[in-house]
């Protein structure tokens, strides 16, 4: 199956030879590539999206169901996102945050709510400074001495320097050595191993309720409930990295809340301006305190444009009771996943889902991802051999259906090896 022709595709030239020379803007011929080598060639170019759905420059249609990496949760060119954007656009584009603006207030107060109330909200631009702000405020938190967090193996938390060495990756680490000390490493879903490498210097725990980069990995239920008490019990903060799992993505408001536990603090982003680059760190008023002014700055965190669709994200979502359409449509899309001969488990919560293939396939996730790619469908590789799935909360039923279609062809491609 190859990728759909839109019946009104975007008025473009057509493509230059070089796709990477294409996906920047360079002219045509361009041998060289303008911006660094931090990714790879892009195998597409993306001009237009609307709702599950994105066209690239010559018109072919995809269903996307990757959203920008749990990004695009309302969809593509959500009108009242892109209202609120232009609207704004037109009134206020930013000040310093020395100097108050009209939605940071009411944002803050909205997702402090739906975290329970009794927390504090710090904006940043990206879940890596989210996280940056939580690992600063546990050390301003626990005092002089205590600054060592404690995180998981597999863990994502971001690709600052810091907050890379909190990643449970050691091989993202090697060539950037030396790293910020102050970060320990342990399975993940091991309370026992925790509360083994616990010491004096020890600040927080920091993990994700579910693992996104890592593989979608869904604890056990006791886990986090037990942290929480190892957390008490030792004087600690728990904090939890929602940036991907935040926001409705996996059901609930957060994916913490499925436990019943009371973090201490909380970050988030991706989900928080559909596609507008803002971030969040929320903490209990008691810990939020801990910070004093001139501890911790951002110079474009909460501006008026970015605090803006995080607003208009917000009433959306709530209007819509988005924990209750993710919970629903992942029932759906689980459900046509595990039916397919090619597919052995599925892992995760409501929209947030990995798919882990069948050996007998002969062909890694990253081979099926890009076969998938050219059926039109937008998934990606999130290990070697699990595909991830993260449409929009919006997908319809249709287009669940219509995607586990497209993913089936791929696997019912023939290999190589059985072709001949």
């Amino acid at each position: 199956m190859n990728a759909q022709t839109s019946t009104s595709p975007p008025t473009a030239d057509p493509a230059p030879p070089s796709p990477h020379a294409l996906a920047v803007g360079a002219p045509a011929g361009t041998e060289r590539c303008p911006l660094m080598p931090s990714y790879g060639p892009p195998p597409v170019m993306f001009v237009r999206g609307e709702g599950a759905r994105l066209w690239d420059r010559e018109g072919r249609e995809y269903l996307d169901f990757l959203s920008g990496l749990a990004v695009t949760s309302l969809g593509h060119s959500h009108p009242r996102v892109a209202e609120a954007l232009a609207g704004q656009a037109q009134r206020l584009l930013h000040v310093s945050n020395l100097f108050a603006t009209e939605h940071n207030g009411p944002v803050a107060q909205t997702l402090d709510g739906l975290l329970g109330g009794g927390g504090q909200v710090f904006f940043c631009n990206s879940g890596a400074e989210a996280n940056e702000a939580a690992i600063k405020l546990a050390r301003r938190w626990a005092g002089w001495g205590r600054h060592t967090v404690i995180t998981t193996l597999r863990s994502f938390h971001g690709r600052t320097l810091a907050t890379l060495h909190a990643t449970g990756q050691p091989e993202k680490h090697e060539v950037f050595q030396p790293l910020p000390e102050g970060f320990r490493h342990v399975p993940f879903a091991d309370i026992a191993v925790v509360a083994e490498v616990i010491d004096e210097t020890t600040a927080a725990v920091l993990v994700e309720p579910i693992q996104g980069e890592g593989g979608v990995n869904v604890p056990p239920a006791d886990y986090l409930p037990e942290l929480r008490a190892l957390c008490d019990e030792r004087g600690l903060l728990l904090m939890f990295d929602e940036v991907q799992t935040g926001l409705a993505r996996t059901g609930r408001w957060f994916a913490h809340q499925y436990s019943g536990v009371q973090p201490d603090v909380v970050t988030m982003a991706k989900a928080l301006g559909n596609g507008v680059p803002i971030g969040a760190c929320w903490a209990r008023a008691d810990v939020a305190g801990a910070f004093r002014p001139g501890d911790h700055a951002t110079t474009f965190g909460g501006q008026p444009l970015a605090t803006a669709a995080a607003r208009a994200v917000l009433d959306c979502m709530i209007e819509m009771d988005a924990p209750a359409a993710a919970t629903a449509a992942g029932e759906r899309l689980r459900a046509g996943l595990e039916a397919l001969d090619g597919v052995v488990t599925v892992r995760g919560r409501g929209l947030l889902l990995a798919a882990e293939l069948d050996p007998a396939i002969g062909r890694s996730a990253g081979e099926v991802a890009a076969g998938c790619l050219t059926a039109g469908l937008v998934v990606n590789a999130v290990t070697p051999s699990a595909v991830r799935f993260a449409p929009p909360l919006v997908v319809s039923e249709a287009e669940i259906d219509e995607a586990v279609a497209r993913f089936t062809s791929v696997l019912e491609q023939p290999t190589s090896e059985t072709a001949s």
